[in-house]
């Protein structure tokens, strides 16, 4: 069983986010998927098998398992469409049912997955302090305009949007404390979020939960905050949407994710981009 390594979110022909693939008739123990995953060293890897008219689905980072992964997702999407066609395939995930759809674009696959229903809370103030604290940001760094939340889609996130892009350009934190703190709070991610305008937001990821600093595209972040927009009324999405969110770039990885919305509460959101082999 060699795993395969496919970027999701890409940038047309360049940068997106690395995640293994490994599709087999039944997957490996926990142990093994582990050892996998940490081998590879990308932020998630994917391992499938066929079950029924699905698959079954759990994804490893290199330090434990996560419930949902959007980036690696459409990385299996990707490799399903190569060895079995284009078209939905229906996934079982420890978060629940997912889908994702994909066809050939040219040298790569567009791919688009159904997040898990979705929901949001304002973050508790305490949680809100101590991510401060770990980015080292003062509270006057936030924009008002999207307050902090508590996000899920699939997996729980928090969300910060701040004012000035350079301090998103700046972002850095201590990948021990940051892990503690995240897996304390039940963290998978912290999202920071610079909103360029209604529609379009720079976004990175801290993944220290997972044992990695920075995610350079965060499929199930972007569920999550889609979720979140439609709870907070966010102005074009009240029937329904598209926002796009640009990642990676300050990584070197560029990284494009669309993300549609229905406009209800609670929905499942789409968030959709291109994969390919590396």
């Amino acid at each position: 069983m060699t795993p395969q390594e496919i970027a999701a979110f890409t940038d047309g022909p360049r940068g997106g986010n690395p995640a293994g693939v490994l599709i087999a008739d039944t997957l490996p123990t926990e142990p093994e998927m582990q050892r996998i995953a940490r081998d590879l060293g990308h932020s998630e890897t994917a391992f499938a098998m066929a079950e029924g008219k699905t698959w079954r689905v759990r994804y490893f980072a290199p330090e434990g398992e996560v419930p949902f992964c959007g980036h690696a997702t459409i990385g299996l999407g990707a490799a399903l469409g190569a060895a079995h066609g284009a078209g939905r395939y229906d996934l079982t995930t420890q978060a629940g049912p997912v889908s994702v759809a994909v066809r050939p674009d040219g040298d790569l696959w567009s791919a688009e997955l159904t997040s898990p229903p979705t929901r949001s809370a304002p973050l508790d103030p305490d949680l809100l302090t101590r991510l401060l604290a770990l980015f080292d940001l003062p509270p006057e760094a936030l924009d008002p305009r999207l307050p902090p939340r508590h996000a899920h889609g699939g997996a729980d996130h928090a969300v910060l949007a701040l004012r000035d892009r350079a301090r998103l350009a700046a972002m850095d934190y201590d990948l021990n404390a940051g892990q503690r703190l995240m897996q304390d709070a039940g963290l998978v991610t912290v999202s920071l979020l610079h909103i360029v305008d209604d529609a379009t937001f720079d976004a990175r990821n801290a993944f220290a939960s997972g044992g990695v600093l920075e995610d350079p595209a965060t499929g199930a972040a972007a569920a999550a905050l889609g979720g979140a927009l439609v709870d907070l009324g966010w102005p074009g999405l009240a029937g329904g949407g598209q926002v796009t969110i640009r990642q990676g770039d300050d990584m070197g990885h560029p990284s494009r994710l669309t993300v549609t919305v229905t406009g209800t509460p609670g929905d499942p959101v789409r968030v959709a981009g291109t994969a390919r082999r590396m």
